[in-house]
């Protein structure tokens, strides 16, 4: 997974296996919430 910046306003993720193939975007407050309970769980 590759997580791109330099996008304002959104979050681009691909496959880094497969670079040429679909890209998802997210808003940058949905990521930071994903990210935020990924941290959280690690923790756990």
């Amino acid at each position: 997974m590759e997580v791109a910046d330099g996008f304002p306003g959104i979050v681009p993720i691909r496959d880094s296996k497969a670079p040429h193939g679909p890209v998802l975007a997210f808003p940058p407050a949905s990521w930071a919430s994903f990210i935020g309970e990924l941290k959280a769980d690690r923790r756990a």
